[in-house]
């Protein structure tokens, strides 16, 4: 992965520059901390998108606003709703150059309209605690900082990109899950910015995850009177978590966590509904079918009983991030980026999954983790280390020229899906 006659001092006016932008990365990081975008907050989630068209400007890229389908979601009482998303918004600049490169982040937070976690506070001069300055807005400002960065230098020509901010990551990116299936037939690897480890390291390899809801129901009946002839709709949802569970320690890197139950009234009534909802986590995608598999048994044996019936919502959203030999020499890449910044990084796995799942199953190389150094995220401890603004856009910067000087990028011929 040699470069065209070039040193990395060659790359120092430009990372020299990223010094300047601090206090502007910072200033807007709290900036977007401030405007409340949980997922479900359209809104909200389309301020954050303003602005970011907004400090996009300079990039003088095309700019689309994607309208994102509804979230689909089962409610406590067991009905389907739709509830309305923000918009996601996708820049795209030089799209016939040779090498395509898409960034993503999202928009949204964990943080719901009427949390009391809306603003940012100092915890000492160099940890600022607020939502969203980890995760996502404060890689947000790394990214556009390392394109403005490269957009300034001589190889600028050399690599045509897309940007996709999209506003339902936290939730799945079950309505932007296509816009990523579709720029990663245009592109040849994606650079996404969730937050590092807490100590500046990559996530790797990534479980899959999928979210289910069940809905039991039963037969009403006074508890009294006619307890006999009620079917009990939590009794049956009880058996079925039981059966669930006992799933865990069945298959290796499989992990079955029931969330929630909710059913029943009135103490002397037979309940007659109850929901749950539950998350698979799960290293392989074979895995996949050996967990709808032995689920489908369960429910097939508490619907043959009189009067019950039991039907499960849900799907695998994000397939297991498994890494390929191409994406192992994109880490090799980007750590001795790192190196030559005095950072000592590598890449290791985790149980948590993001876009960079949904990318990898198209076939395309990511590292998924470009974003700042922070961490207790999705909570209101969460927090970020301010001085990593700067070193992560010089590390994302330096990593794109680079790509854009190498000899050789044959390495990053587009493969076929894996799953």
């Amino acid at each position: 992965m040699s470069t065209t006659n070039l040193k990395d001092s060659d790359f120092a006016p430009w990372l020299e520059w990223i010094d300047g932008q601090y206090q502007q990365m910072l200033d807007r990081t709290i900036e977007l901390s401030h405007i409340n975008s949980g997922s479900f907050n359209p809104e909200g989630v389309n301020s954050v998108a303003d602005k970011l068209i907004e400090y996009s400007k300079v990039l003088d890229a095309k700019v689309e606003i994607l309208p994102v389908a509804p979230f689909k979601h089962i409610d406590n009482s067991g009905i389907e709703q739709q509830l309305p998303m923000g918009n996601a918004v996708r820049l795209t600049k030089r799209p016939d150059a040779e090498l395509q490169i898409f960034f993503c982040g999202h928009l949204d937070t964990v943080f719901a309209i009427d949390s009391d976690f809306q603003t940012t506070q100092w915890l000492d001069d160099e940890t600022l605690n607020g939502p969203g300055v980890a995760d996502l807005k404060g890689g947000l400002m790394v990214m556009l900082t390392a394109i403005q960065a490269l957009e300034r230098s001589p190889f600028a020509d050399r690599i045509g990109w897309e940007i996709l901010f999209n506003p339902d990551e936290e939730i799945g990116s079950q309505g932007s899950a296509g816009f990523i299936a579709e720029a990663a037939k245009r592109v040849n690897l994606g650079m996404i910015y969730e937050p590092s480890f807490p100590d500046g390291n990559f996530a790797g390899a990534r479980k899959g995850s999928g979210n289910f809801s069940v809905i039991s129901r039963g037969k009403p009946a006074h508890a009294g009177r006619e307890h006999h002839l009620g079917r009990n709709a939590v009794r049956a949802m009880c058996d079925f978590i039981s059966a669930l569970d006992d799933l865990n320690g069945q298959r290796t890197g499989v992990t079955i966590n029931p969330a929630l139950i909710e059913g029943g009234g009135a103490n002397n009534v037979v309940p007659d509904m109850c929901l749950s909802r539950f998350n698979i986590r799960l290293e392989q995608p074979a895995d996949e079918q050996w967990c709808l598999d032995n689920i489908q048994i369960i429910l097939d044996q508490i619907n043959s009983r009189d009067g019950i019936s039991i039907q499960m919502h849900g799907q695998f959203g994000r397939k297991p991030k498994v890494l390929t030999a191409t994406n192992t020499k994109l880490f090799e890449l980007a750590c001795d980026c790192g190196a030559q910044l005095g950072l000592d990084l590598t890449w290791l796995p985790t149980g948590g999954c993001c876009d960079g799942n949904n990318l990898a199953e198209a076939g395309i190389p990511n590292i998924d983790t470009l974003g700042v150094q922070g961490g207790k995220i999705h909570s209101s401890d969460e927090y970020l280390k301010v001085k990593s603004l700067t070193v992560r856009a010089k590390l994302s910067a330096l990593l794109l020229m680079r790509l854009a000087t190498a000899e050789d990028l044959s390495w990053l011929d587009k493969k076929a899906p894996a799953n």
